[in-house]
């Protein structure tokens, strides 16, 4: 009975984990973590203005996704009008990113803080996006940034 219960419970294990690499390509309507719509939703340059006057923002952010983890689409970023990027992490690591997603617009939903990211962490980073080894060397300097903690993203187009 032991063994019996053992193997039902290492093939659910098996299946769930299996489950989860299965990511569901980006399209128009799929969302990711928990579901959301995009009514009240902010643009990167009003959350700016937030954000110089409140150090956080919780709410809907609507902006473009220009990279994507490659490793396993455990984070993106979307672009500012000024071109800076904006790291995009998903709460608990609870979902991921299609690589397909790269290029759409998006609604996020969570909460929005203004950080201060460690060389360290940057270059992590770096290399789960892909950079060369060169490219990590380059950065030297923690990056003041805004960072999204995200429960839910919704594609758009």
């Amino acid at each position: 009975m032991k063994t019996l219960f053992l193997l039902a419970a290492s093939l659910f294990i098996s299946i769930a984990s299996f489950a989860q690499d299965e990511i569901t390509p980006a399209a128009p309507g799929v969302t990711y973590g928990d579901k959301i719509n995009a009514a009240n939703a902010i643009q990167l340059t009003e959350l700016n203005t937030k954000l110089a006057k409140d150090s956080v923002y919780q709410g809907k952010i609507t902006g473009k996704v220009v990279e994507v983890c490659k490793k396993k689409g455990c984070f993106m970023t979307l672009t500012q009008p000024s071109g800076s990027p904006i790291m995009v992490r998903f709460t608990d690591y609870a979902f991921f990113m299609p690589q397909n997603i790269v290029g759409k617009t998006v609604v996020v939903g969570g909460t929005a803080k203004v950080k201060t990211i460690p060389v360290e962490r940057l270059q992590h980073f770096a290399a789960d996006a892909g950079k060369s080894k060169e490219e990590i060397a380059k950065i030297t300097q923690p990056k003041k940034d805004i960072q999204i903690m995200a429960d839910g993203v919704l594609v758009m187009d």
